[in-house]
């Protein structure tokens, strides 16, 4: 995420930079705290926390801020427009149903990993990225997948954020996901959280076209032997899914 230490923050886009942060956080946030995340001055954040709140996308309680009633309506507005989430959803849930786990559709925003939906397992013991939490694209099969996916302009402007461009490390990672790219799905054991296994395949709304992606999550004890089998699922599920999204 850009930061006002950048000049390519506009004064304009600052009311939406504090926003992003208070919505991709987790939790409510201090002052302080918004000041260290977007680089922001504190009268300049104060002027910009005004104005969400008067328009009720923030809420402040306790000197702590976070997001408002009318992000609430934009999520549900969210929800109910998204054609994505429309299509995806019955396949997710028999992706879970057939696969006994976790299934989440994931997209790309900034240089974040955003979990747009979730089916959760029936087991008691079970993985899950909550619907709104958000991981930076880096580790982790989800970010990976829709990492490589990118368009190559998008793609190599997220790298040189975590890696100095040009370099080994740069270098390294793109070609990681090329390999992605071909083998048509990525996984991954304890990259993002300890114990969890993930298998992530792409979803198309047109050829070359990716919106997202289908991750199937898993504890690493139970995923034993079935590595395999979960992954055809999953890869399965995403060309369904894809199928539907596209034109006839």
């Amino acid at each position: 995420m850009l930061t006002s230490a950048s000049p390519s923050v506009a004064a304009t886009d600052r009311v939406l930079q504090v926003l992003a942060v208070l919505a991709q956080h987790g939790r409510a946030m201090s002052a302080a705290e918004l000041m260290q995340k977007t680089g922001l001055a504190r009268s300049t954040l104060y002027r910009q926390l005004a104005r969400l709140k008067d328009w009720g996308f923030v809420s402040e309680i306790e000197a702590s801020y976070a997001p408002g009633p009318l992000s609430l309506q934009l999520a549900l507005g969210f929800d109910l427009a998204s054609n994505v989430m429309r299509v995806a959803r019955p396949e997710m849930e028999a992706l879970s149903r057939q696969s006994h786990e976790s299934v989440g559709l994931i997209v790309a925003v900034n240089d974040r990993a955003v979990c747009l939906d979730m089916v959760e397992s029936q087991h008691s013991l079970r993985c899950s990225f909550e619907k709104g939490r958000s991981v930076p694209l880096r580790a982790g099969a989800s970010a990976k997948c829709v990492l490589a996916h990118l368009p190559e302009v998008q793609r190599r402007a997220v790298l040189d954020v975590f890696h100095a461009p040009g370099g080994a490390d740069w270098q390294a990672a793109d070609a990681e996901l090329a390999a992605i790219r071909q083998a048509g799905c990525v996984t991954s054991a304890g990259e993002v959280d300890a114990g969890v296994w993930g298998v992530s395949a792409p979803v198309f709304a047109a050829p070359r076209h990716a919106v997202g992606a289908i991750t199937l999550m898993a504890p690493i004890s139970r995923v034993q032997d079935q590595e395999h089998a979960l992954t055809q699922m999953t890869i399965v599920a995403a060309a369904r899914i894809s199928r539907l999204l596209s034109p006839p």
